[in-house]
């Protein structure tokens, strides 16, 4: 039976542990030797009519030549193929090499993705022929790894990296006041009880949130903010925060904010309070901070509104117009 070796190079797939080289680059290698290693071992040689063999009859190693398109030709110009049915591997005049080989950049020879051949006795002196697959019928083939030296692709490329994107912009929490260019307050305070879904309770002073009770914040943006950014922010610092404003809290401190689809009225109710139209997530809050809840451009002349629900917290402050207090603001830049 005539001898194949599995030399020629192919694409490495994600089992083999080394890079490939591309198959649509044309890459060429001259020159290269072959070691055998695993269930046997030793450099591939050949016999006198192309066959590929390991052992003590071709203590030689033959060299090769990988081509554009994966195949491989010995050093007498002789198209290397696999034989079918049994795929062994043997070069032959005048054939054109079987393609679909590859080599690693640590030089093992793969064939359509894969690094198993096997080896399989020529006779009882320690000669073997090499395969793609093992062989029906002989029990004593055994797995190997084909190694090339004088030849490998080279490392993969670095990805390129990508280019960090700039933060985002947000809005400074420092706020000017007395002329207040610089921020918003809510002009409209309406909390909405869960418990009580149909009582209205009007405009407020206090910012209330339970896990029952949720508070509702319509702003009034000038449209002398037309062009600017606008951030939602929440301050949150020491009680008490200032000689007007002071609150009580408790709880784990989860917020969450949302912008409504609707502004609140004077009769504003859990029931009728309209749906949300942007979902902000929770934020934890805890006394001695400032959050930067979003970021927008400012809508100029408009109305929005904005709401803070909890289900484990419980905090009732003053909103004060004075920038120094806890409370929701819209900060502009």
């Amino acid at each position: 039976m005539r001898s194949i070796i599995a030399l020629a190079l192919f694409a490495l797939s994600s089992t083999v542990q080394s890079a490939v080289l591309p198959r649509n680059l044309c890459y060429k290698c001259e020159g290269f030797t072959i070691s055998v290693s695993g269930g046997v071992s030793g450099p591939l040689g050949q016999i006198s009519d192309g066959q590929n063999r390991v052992g003590p009859a071709t203590p030689n190693a033959a060299k090769y030549t990988l081509g554009c398109n994966g195949g491989i030709v010995d050093q007498n110009g002789r198209g290397c193929i696999l034989t079918p049915p049994t795929t062994q591997y043997q070069c032959d005049t005048g054939a054109s090499p079987t393609t679909g080989f590859a080599i690693g950049s640590n030089g093992v020879i793969t064939h359509d993705g894969s690094s198993d051949f096997y080896a399989c006795p020529v006779d009882d002196f320690g000669n073997w022929n090499i395969y793609s697959q093992p062989v029906a019928g002989q029990s004593k083939c055994v797995k190997v790894c084909l190694t090339a030296n004088g030849c490998s692709a080279p490392p993969a490329p670095s990805p390129t990296p990508k280019p960090t994107p700039p933060p985002a912009q947000t809005c400074p929490y420092n706020l000017v006041y007395p002329n207040g260019q610089s921020f918003e307050f809510p002009h409209l305070i309406v909390p909405v009880d869960s418990s009580k879904p149909d009582t209205a309770y009007g405009t407020q002073y206090n910012g209330i949130i339970t896990d029952k009770i949720a508070t509702i914040f319509n702003f009034d943006v000038r449209p002398a903010f037309a062009g600017k950014k606008c951030s939602l922010v929440f301050l949150f610092p020491t009680n008490p925060p200032s000689d007007t404003s002071s609150y009580t809290y408790s709880g784990g401190g989860s917020l969450h904010f949302w912008k409504k689809a609707q502004e609140a009225t004077q009769g504003t109710t859990w029931n009728n309070q309209g749906g949300n139209s942007v979902d902000y997530g929770v934020t934890k809050v805890s006394p001695g901070n400032s959050y930067t809840i979003t970021t927008f451009d400012c809508p100029a002349g408009a109305r929005i509104a904005f709401e803070i629900s909890s289900t484990d917290t419980n905090l009732n402050y003053f909103q004060d117009y004075n920038p120094s207090a806890v409370g929701l603001y819209i900060t502009v830049c």
